[in-house]
């Protein structure tokens, strides 16, 4: 493998979906989109899934400084209603929410924001979680040329299908077009 070079598009197609041709023969994978690509009512399904590990939720609850014996005490939730840890909704946020990333903000300059988050169903260790984001709005940033807005909604299932998480997030992406 060479080392990395900054290729500039030669604006020539790739054959290959998904990538830029930047060469003779050398194609860069692409990851996310430009504002005038995103189209509202457009649905993403993020794959592949993730499976949730203890180690997940003891570092993120640790990192966090989240305490709380519902999440990493595993005799004090032997008398909970679950009779188990809880993962932390933060893991279940940040799993669910990375997966988006690649097929949403991808290209994004600014994550501008998270709405509405709700969790409607508990993960635990050993849930693998899926998710999909919804294209819900864009707009033309009034404050910065060459950029766009852009609205998604996240939801999260379970392997089950059932919704762990729903969530709203707002980032900010260049345009293709230098108005």
């Amino acid at each position: 493998m060479s080392e990395p070079t900054a290729y500039a598009s030669t604006g020539v197609p790739s054959p290959y979906a998904g990538y830029d041709l930047i060469g003779e023969n050398r194609h860069r994978e692409r990851v996310g989109f430009y504002y005038e690509e995103f189209e509202p009512g457009a649905v993403f399904e993020h794959r592949p899934g993730r499976t949730v590990t203890e180690m997940d939720n003891v570092l993120m609850s640790t990192m966090a400084m989240n305490q709380s014996p519902l999440h990493i005490d595993a005799a004090f939730c032997d008398e909970t209603e679950w009779g188990r840890p809880l993962v932390s909704s933060l893991v279940t946020l940040s799993i669910v929410c990375g997966m988006s990333v690649r097929s949403t903000s991808g290209r994004g300059i600014a994550n501008l924001g998270w709405d509405s988050i709700r969790l409607a169903k508990p993960v635990f260790v050993g849930d693998t979680l899926y998710s999909e984001s919804e294209i819900l709005g864009k707009r033309r940033s009034r404050s910065r040329e060459n950029r766009g807005i852009v609205t998604v909604r996240t939801t999260g299932v379970n392997q089950n299908g059932e919704i762990v998480i729903t969530f709203e997030r707002s980032f900010m992406v260049p345009t293709m077009k230098k108005d």
